[in-house]
């Protein structure tokens, strides 16, 4: 293990939709660790990669649009990167009994379909070196239900058996592969329900910590998931929720 466990001087981490929230925060960090960073995803990465480089990181934009689950198929192929995040999602809020086919294959492609064709074809170019780290986020709907957001508990579900699942399969190859669990996160997938005062206050009152989490408090935990200083992490899923899950 280097001297410093958590740097990633040397590396280069792939962040999907890295634009903005819990993406942009992963791929800050990352590259304040050290790591060159490729901010992916369909929209402009322009204020990441000026904020990757006042802090004096690097990093470059590449163009993903997760609407083609198989977008990824050839980002690997000649680039050699050593560490994926696969935070690209969508959310989709109805009632069970309204939610649209339309709306639930959206969900299901962009969350966990392109998710696992994304660590496949990352995996096919790590196997071969004999290392690599992909980090998944994954949702507390991987252990709770929620409501009104079927397709995304569905998904989220998914990515935390994936998860386990591609552990099994290539942690003893050199490749770990675990996921973080956001609790309730300060972004434009959670705008609906601050903006539901009584949503909003019932979500706070069970938050052991007293505040909803800012995307910074994700990245943390992405850092030390790419990071030498869990090489022997596997097929975790790591809730980061102020307590919401101990409550």
């Amino acid at each position: 293990m280097p001297r410093n466990p958590f740097s990633l001087a040397g590396r280069t981490a792939l962040v999907t939709g890295a634009n903005a929230g819990i993406g942009r925060a992963c791929a800050e960090g990352l590259a304040a660790a050290g790591a060159h960073v490729i901010a992916a995803g369909r929209s402009p990465m322009d204020d990441t990669l000026a904020a990757i480089a006042a802090a004096g990181g690097t990093a470059e934009a590449l163009h993903l649009d997760f609407d083609d689950p198989l977008a990824a198929r050839d980002v690997f192929s000649g680039r050699e990167v050593d560490v994926l995040v696969n935070n690209a999602g969508i959310i989709r809020r109805a009632d069970a009994t309204d939610m649209t086919e339309a709306d639930w294959d959206a969900v299901i492609d962009t969350d966990l379909k392109a998710l696992f064709f994304t660590c496949q074809t990352f995996a096919r170019a790590a196997l071969p070196r004999g290392r690599g780290k992909i980090v998944n986020i994954a949702s507390l709907l991987s252990f709770q239900g929620g409501i009104r957001v079927a397709g995304y508990t569905a998904a989220k579900h998914g990515v935390a058996g994936l998860t386990k699942l591609l552990a099994n399969e290539w942690a003893a190859k050199g490749l770990c592969v675990n996921a973080i669990a956001p609790g309730y996160v300060e972004t434009a997938n959670t705008e609906a329900l601050r903006a539901d005062a009584e949503r909003s206050a019932a979500i706070l009152a069970r938050i052991p910590a007293g505040r909803w989490a800012t995307p910074q408090d994700i990245a943390g935990a992405c850092v030390f998931l790419a990071a030498p200083a869990s090489d022997y992490v596997n097929g975790a899923v790591i809730p980061v929720d102020g307590g919401w899950l101990a409550r």
